[in-house]
């Protein structure tokens, strides 16, 4: 089989790794730590990913990023008979409006927080003081796609007043702050489930648990994700399928109602409450950094299963290894802020056995490599035990090197 990855990012590099041991693979664009032929066309250049599959003619192409996925690459590629992994447009709006998904899920009857949503800041500043004045903390989402920035998590009336100026009025996130979901917030431990889907069924991968927080303790503002790890021992196989019936199925039935076919993954955003499991957001595609992890857990059969939903075909289970895996994403001086710098990277030539350093923000200048991005590496480690996993990627992490590099202790804790 030969696959086109679209993308250039940690989860893409995840994802070509773990394809490689099974079948041909390219990438477009790619990073330098990618092992797999590199095609310089980039995600969002859907006229020349269209041109690159009619000179590769892959068996499969599995779009990563959620940009091209909401502005249609999916239609376009199967529109011109190339099996894409990835919904199309209108499926991916489930993640480019959070608006539309919590409608959805009224709609469909999923389990989720009680929101509004709001395009107007007056509006919204006195939505806010009404649910603090009746004892509620709330979270203030950008309903755009804001790269896994836009939402945060309230804890005072100021916090949420100064998040709807951020968004509306400074219009920091530009469109995707335009209109913004206030919810009520929830208070559980969040984990997130990704679900193979096309209309013959559904096929969950294990469970992960990323960490959004910039800093130790779930502390600083969000970001794009800080780390993750699998299994999650508090998830059983129980709550799995509850989650699956909950959420799952009736999101899917939905849009079969509403004639929108769902061949990708879908990325359910999840939170145990003491009233149950609760969906706190959609996105319709491998998460990041949850991939990271993901994959290490996937025997022999991923390619094959991703093939399977894009032809609508029915999805074979992936076999799961009995593992553990912790990924630390190193990121860069100021991050999730302004970018200021681009330091050059060293990276131990030889790694522990167990470990892979997924690339994600980097490229090559004058033959030296450069942190380019927010997030810079991902240090991706495989063990028998939790506590093996997290000892190999802390002490790898604690080996490269790059000025101004951060990232979180506490991952897998």
């Amino acid at each position: 089989m030969r696959v086109l990855v679209v993308g250039s990012g940690g989860r893409e590099h995840a994802l070509v790794w773990k394809f490689a041991q099974e079948c041909e693979v390219h990438v477009a664009p790619g990073n330098p730590g990618m092992l797999c032929e590199c095609h310089p066309v980039q995600a969002d250049d859907h006229a020349g990913v269209l041109w690159l599959c009619s000179q590769l003619l892959p068996d499969l192409v599995v779009i990563g990023p959620e940009g091209p996925l909401v502005a249609g690459l999916a239609d376009l590629l199967r529109a011109n008979n190339f099996p894409a992994f990835g919904p199309g447009a209108k499926g991916a709006k489930l993640e480019a409006s959070k608006a539309f998904s919590k409608e959805l899920m009224s709609a469909a009857g999923v389990p989720t927080a009680k929101s509004l949503t709001c395009t107007n800041p007056s509006f919204a500043i006195d939505e806010v003081r009404r649910m603090f004045a009746e004892g509620h903390q709330v979270v203030v989402k950008a309903s755009g796609n804001a790269l896994g920035k836009g939402v945060v998590v309230c804890e005072t009336e100021d916090e949420a007043l100064e998040a709807i100026q951020t968004m509306m009025v400074k219009r920091q996130f530009g469109e995707a702050g335009e209109t913004v979901v206030i919810e009520e917030r929830l208070i559980g431990r969040e984990f997130s489930l990704l679900t193979l889907c096309n209309e013959t069924g559904y096929h969950s991968l294990p469970v992960a648990q990323d960490y959004k927080r910039i800093f130790d303790g779930d502390q600083g503002p969000n970001t794009g994700g800080m780390g993750s790890y699998s299994p999650v021992s508090w998830v059983s196989e129980e709550l799995i399928r509850e989650t699956e019936e909950l959420v799952v199925a009736p999101t899917l039935q939905f849009l079969r109602n509403q004639i929108i076919q769902f061949r990708g993954v879908l990325f359910s955003g999840l939170m145990l409450t003491s009233d149950g499991v609760k969906c706190l957001e959609y996105n319709v595609r491998f998460g990041d950094p949850e991939t990271q992890s993901v994959v290490r857990r996937l025997g022999t059969g991923l390619a094959d299963a991703l093939l399977a939903t894009a032809t609508g075909e029915q999805i074979p289970p992936v076999p799961i290894l009995d593992n553990h895996a912790v990924t630390v994403v190193l990121a860069n001086a100021g991050y999730p802020g302004a970018i200021t710098s681009n330091p050059e990277i060293s990276i131990p030539t030889s790694l522990p056995e167990g470990v892979e350093v997924f690339q994600a923000g980097t490229k090559v200048v004058d033959g030296k490599l450069i942190a380019t991005g927010g997030r810079v590496l991902n240090v991706s480690a495989a063990g028998a035990t939790l506590e093996e996993s997290k000892t190999l990627a802390y002490k790898t992490a604690e080996l490269i090197r790059f000025e101004g590099v951060q990232f979180r202790n506490d991952i897998g804790r």
